[in-house]
C-alpha cells in the first residue's frame, strides 16, 4: 500500500482518504478490504471502502482505528451509523463512504455485487 505522509492543513484527495481508511482497517486485521471506484456509477460519493471483521468486537475496533487514524490527518467523518450494534458500521466522509461489516451482514448485503459496475481495487496486507 502507498504510504501517505501527514502534512498539516493538506487537502487530501478522495483516493488518498480511501487508502488511509484501508490502511487503518488493515492495521486491525480487517478481512477482504476493497475500494470501489464509484465515480462512474454514482453521483453521491467517489469511493466505497468495504471490509469485514470476524466478530462485533473486531468490527468496532476497525471503526475506532479508522476514526483515530483519519483524525490524525484532521479528517472527520460527516456521519456515522451502526456503531451501537456493531454489525454494519457506516462512516461517511462525503467523498468516501466506508462500510465495516461483520461477516454475515457483508455476505447478505453483498455491496460488491450490487455495485458490480464499479471498478474494484483489492487491498492486500
Amino acid at each position: 500500500m502507498a504510504d501517505i505522509k501527514k502534512t498539516k492543513k493538506k487537502k487530501y484527495t478522495s483516493h488518498e482518504i480511501a487508502h488511509l481508511i484501508s490502511q487503518a482497517a488493515d492495521s486491525k486485521k480487517a478481512e477482504d478490504i476493497v475500494i470501489l471506484d464509484m465515480k462512474k456509477v454514482a453521483d453521491f460519493t467517489d469511493y466505497f471502502v468495504i471490509c469485514h471483521g470476524t466478530s462485533n468486537m473486531q468490527v468496532k475496533a476497525i471503526c475506532d482505528a479508522i476514526e483515530e487514524t483519519l483524525l490524525k490527518y484532521d479528517i472527520k467523518y460527516w456521519h456515522r451509523e451502526g456503531y451501537e450494534n456493531q454489525q454494519w458500521i457506516l462512516l461517511d466522509y462525503i467523498d468516501v463512504v466506508c462500510h465495516i461489516f461483520n461477516q454475515s451482514k457483508r455476505s447478505y448485503y453483498n455491496l460488491e455485487k450490487l455495485w458490480a459496475d464499479a471498478d474494484i481495487e483489492k487491498i492486500e496486507s
